[in-house]
């Protein structure tokens, strides 16, 4: 039995799956998800998961090399795009795009994650890095 890590059968699974440059969503509850992306709904109650405590979870079991949120999060909840910069690392780079075409870039996902987060326009993409792990013999090559 597993007893490390993200116990979630369903998200363990869709994050091993993941390779180098793919993209994963972790949505508030009303985000609409579409219908061919697969979905880890966790949202049990209102503002049960936050995205950030969703993030802060995967920020310790995959690695984020490019983070993509509407310029809506910015201009309408600072505070949530400060807290979601802080959990994965200040040193990642943020792409900010209009909603609607964040919406659009949801159709190409791997997979989403449905949290119980009421938190207007606070909707992440994250794109999967290669981690610190991976051996560079002339990194200045």
């Amino acid at each position: 039995m597993k007893e490390l890590g993200i116990l979630n059968r369903k998200l363990s699974a869709y994050i091993s799956e993941q390779g180098h440059h793919d993209r994963l969503m972790v949505c508030d509850a009303g985000f609409a998800i579409p219908d061919s992306v697969p979905v880890v709904d966790l949202s049990l109650s209102e503002g049960f998961p936050l995205i950030d405590q969703v993030l802060e979870v995967l920020a310790k079991n995959f690695s984020t090399e490019r983070i993509i949120m509407a310029d809506e999060t910015r201009r309408i909840s600072p505070s949530k795009f400060q807290k979601v910069r802080e959990i994965l690392g200040t040193e990642i780079p943020v792409e900010t795009l209009e909603h609607s075409r964040l919406m659009e870039m949801s159709c190409n996902v791997k997979f989403a994650v449905r949290t119980g987060d009421f938190t207007a326009f606070s909707n992440v993409i994250l794109e999967s890095g290669a981690g610190e792990r991976w051996f560079l013999e002339n990194p200045d090559g």
